[in-house]
């Protein structure tokens, strides 16, 4: 049998507990960032030297990532990345993590949407005390094309409606997340 120790049950300390809500914060802000389309926000999310791993699309440095990133998020009208649940492992200033996910896209013309069900493999490395990605890699397990119906809105007509990049209403609706921060 092998050694599970990593992830074995067992007491948390005040520190580990403070690293997990850390990389909690960094995962779901990486979804944020992709789907707002805040590629500045993005990059402060990773070291310097970091890889990320969208392998077949992308492999590379992260700012190879960030540049190619506007180019193929164009093909989309809207996404939602979610971060399900997070399985974390330390040893000191490293940690990896499998996170389950689910990536959402709908198409330009509102016609198809594009869910993509699967795992981040993460590296991550605390330096200077802040803890970000090393290397971010995505394991597909499923995908689903299926057709965008639109149905009855429920009486929703008025509702703000999201939408990629700064004039998304989350922007104008909580000031700390205005993209030119502070307040808006």
């Amino acid at each position: 049998m092998s050694d599970h120790s990593a992830l074995a049950p067992r007491p948390i300390g005040l520190e580990e507990l403070q690293s997990r809500e850390a990389l909690r914060h960094l995962v779901a802000t990486y979804g944020h960032a992709i789907d707002r389309r805040n590629w500045d926000l993005l990059r402060t999310l990773y070291h310097h030297d970091a890889i990320d791993d969208h392998t077949p699309y992308y492999c590379g440095s992260v700012d190879g990532y960030i540049a190619w990133l506007p180019g193929m998020m164009a093909n989309w009208r809207a996404t939602i990345h979610t971060a399900l649940s997070a399985v974390f492992a330390f040893d000191g200033d490293h940690a990896q993590s499998e996170i389950a996910a689910r990536a959402w896209h709908l198409t330009l013309d509102g016609a198809r949407q594009f869910v993509a069900w699967g795992r981040y493999a993460d590296h991550y490395e605390r330096r200077d005390g802040i803890w970000r990605f090393a290397r971010r890699s995505f394991i597909l397990d499923y995908s689903e094309d299926l057709p965008a119906l639109g149905g009855d809105d429920f009486g929703s007509s008025g509702v703000a409606t999201g939408c990629a990049g700064a004039g998304d209403p989350i922007h104008s609706r909580l000031s700390l997340f205005s993209t030119r921060g502070g307040n808006a």
